[in-house]
């Protein structure tokens, strides 16, 4: 294996990026454990995802342009597309939920949309999805 010998300001500046992901890897997993109810849940995955890897992102960056192997275009993009889907997906996945919460009636905001019907599904058809669900 070749070994890499960086200039030590290089090896500093990863170290940080590096432990800098991974703190907050471990923090958003701690808040996805610790939080209640699904809508708190949501947005600890979704800083995990952003700010964790932007943080790794820039560490692998400055590795491959410090060893002289060019610059790490492949991991901008992987930061970019995340960046750019997790805000999408989770803004679905909380939609869904809301509107999942809504038709069982549950205790949530209720909806400004004229289009979506605001009252609950009757009885019977609460416990058809939830027992479809569960299959």
């Amino acid at each position: 294996m070749n070994e890499i010998t960086l200039p030590l300001w290089a090896e500093v500046l990863i170290a940080v990026l590096v432990l800098g992901g991974s703190i907050v890897a471990l923090l958003g997993s701690l808040g996805l454990m610790r939080l209640k109810s699904y809508f708190e849940r949501v947005h600890s995955p979704s800083i995990i995802a952003t700010m964790g890897c932007w943080l790794i992102m820039w560490a692998t960056f400055v590795f491959f342009s410090a060893t002289g192997q060019g610059l790490a275009l492949h991991a901008l993009l992987i930061a970019i597309f995340i960046a750019v889907t997790v805000p999408i997906t989770t803004i679905f996945l909380m939609r869904a939920a809301l509107f999942r919460a809504r038709r069982a009636g549950r205790d949530v905001p209720p909806s400004i949309s004229r289009i979506v019907r605001n009252e609950p599904l009757p009885e019977e058809a609460v416990t058809a999805d939830s027992e479809a669900s569960k299959s």
